[in-house]
């Protein structure tokens, strides 16, 4: 690929990763920013209108990380962040780096019970959070409360055992030296979504904003510079939220966005875009199928976009057209996941991407399609998604778990868990979860062009396919649908989304059964939960 010669993925490609002997996310994200340009605004707070300045943002990180010292937190004890996107989430997250413990992201939407696994898994000592999370962790097994410290951002309160952050903050000296940290020094461990067994902490080291660089700039068309506006609506506690758009933004200079959803609606997502000239976005499928279902010609508002990057599901040609035509950009896709992140991207600015490829293989690192025994499959078949252990985005472990870390890895092949296509040139087409992929009399399915195919269809908001047990196939493609404004279900609109999957398919790839549903399971981060539907579907 004809990268831009200043690009780090140019030099990726001519001399291999070359990383610092010290490297510390703190330092790298914040403090170099504001020795170089300290007015410019790091953070626009866009609930409080008001923007926080690089010299800002060191000084609090750095009374932060004081802050901890004196709390009795040392290199390598964990901090827990039960926080929205807001300046104390990332003074939070840079003050942990700066110091050398480990900062463990928390989801505010998280119950008592999946909040305890994490705490007590993790091994947490001190917890920033506000009120509403206060709540929740009070609401833990008492045992497991005793281990930690609650200090909340909105004020003291005594009754539920917590202690006032902000006051502790400002009591701290505004300097502060990041520790000296090495490139595999543990700095954040970030937990998966459990898709099998208990969630799992991936433990990464500081090197993962580094390995994280090169896709950044890749899904924002290498036109993302210092001072430009950053957005996205992932949550800061996922590895989306916070190194696909918070810390490599901010480790580029940028000014990144901060807003709190109650509950995520397409009509305010385009008066953000437009009110805060956003040039650069990461928006999840979800969000871009939402945005598309209230504005499906036109933007309601002036956008400044010039790049938008999404990553989790596969878009589909009717999302990415109506990008084009309504958001004026090309989306670029991304592939990775929590264990190594941001491998895969489309880059509209370098190539055109051909029709159903999720991108090439980003600049350092190694990718390749393998089977059960860690050999890369004859191109154009399907295998298993691996990466080289060689690359820096890649987790250092699973917190505590050594049996997990080893199945995770087939020799040097970090396995995903993905099913893909080595198309050749570095092109990869992305097939679907291994346990996504249906079987069907002999035929191995991906749901995600099915799912596609469907969406084609004016009658279909959103679309989710998995397979359904069955004695002769094996299995029969399923599908789960949220119909469209002004249709209802009838026998003859079933049979007409079946007839338009086959045609413009396969006869084998049709769903034999439909089920209509006023809306889709979906995680956190806006994946279509197959397994929840594989539940529905009584697979």
């Amino acid at each position: 690929m004809n990268y831009p010669p200043e690009s780090l993925c140019y030099r990726l490609e001519r001399d291999g990763w070359q990383l610092p002997d010290v490297y510390n996310i703190g330092q790298v994200a914040c403090d170099d920013w504001a020795e170089k340009t300290p007015d410019v605004s790091a953070l626009v707070l866009a609930d409080e209108e008001r923007c926080v300045s690089y010299g800002e943002l060191r000084d609090l990180s750095n009374q932060c990380a004081n802050f901890l010292t004196e709390a009795g937190i040392t290199q390598g004890d964990r901090v827990g962040i039960l926080l929205p996107q807001a300046l104390e989430t990332a003074v939070g997250h840079l003050g942990v780096f700066k110091l050398g413990a480990i900062s463990v992201p928390l989801f505010m939407l998280f119950g008592p019970d999946a909040l305890q696994h994490r705490v007590v898994d993790a091994g947490i000592k001190l917890i920033i959070t506000n009120r509403d999370g206060a709540r929740k962790l009070n609401l833990m097994d008492a045992v497991a409360r005793e281990n930690f410290v609650i200090y909340t951002v909105d004020g003291i309160h005594t009754d539920l055992g917590s202690l006032d952050f902000n006051s502790a903050l400002m009591r701290q000296d505004r300097r502060y030296s990041p520790a000296p940290t090495k490139p595999d020094d543990p700095a954040i461990i970030i937990y998966t979504s459990g898709t099998t067994g208990s969630p799992k902490g991936a433990l990464h080291g500081h090197r993962v904003l580094e390995g994280h660089m090169p896709g950044f700039e890749m899904f924002n068309d290498f036109s993302a510079k210092p001072g430009n506006v950053m957005w996205t609506p992932a949550d800061w506690a996922w590895i989306g939220g916070l190194f696909d758009a918070l810390m490599p933004a901010l480790a580029s200079g940028m000014t990144v966005v901060a807003k709190r959803f109650e509950k995520f609606t397409a009509e305010a997502a385009f008066e953000l875009l437009s009110k805060h000239d956003i040039q650069h976005a990461f928006l999840p499928p979800t969000a871009l199928k939402m945005m598309r279902s209230y504005a499906p010609k036109k933007s309601p508002t002036r956008l400044s976009l010039q790049s938008v990057g999404s990553g989790g599901e596969a878009l589909g040609s009717e999302l990415l057209s109506w990008g084009r035509d309504v958001l004026d950009v090309t989306i670029n896709e991304f592939y990775g996941q929590t264990e190594a992140n941001l491998l895969v991207s489309s880059c509209s600015s370098v190539v055109a991407t051909p029709p159903g490829m999720m991108g090439k293989a980003v600049a350092g690192h190694q990718l390749a399609i393998i089977d059960d025994h860690g050999v890369p499959v004859t191109q154009g078949e399907i295998g298993m998604i691996a990466v080289k252990s060689s690359t820096p985005v890649m987790m250092l472990n699973y917190w505590k778990n050594s049996e997990a870390t080893q199945d995770k890895f087939i020799g040097d092949w970090l396995i995903t868990g993905d099913m893909g296509i080595d198309e050749g040139d570095n092109w990869f087409r992305f097939v679907g979860r291994d346990d996504d992929v249906i079987t069907s009399a002999g035929y191995r399915i991906g749901p995600g062009s099915i799912e596609d195919c469907l969406m084609r269809h004016p009658a279909v908001q959103m679309a989710g396919v998995v397979g359904k047990a069955d004695n002769v196939r094996t299995e029969i493609v399923t599908a789960f649908i949220v119909l469209s404004d002004g249709y209802d279900e009838t026998d003859e609109l079933i049979s007409d989304l079946q007839t338009h999957v086959k045609t413009r398919l396969a006869a084998h790839e049709y769903p034999r059964e439909i089920t209509i549903v006023p809306e889709l399971p979906t995680t956190a981060t806006g994946k279509i939960m197959r397994r929840e539907l594989r539940k529905l579907g009584g697979s």
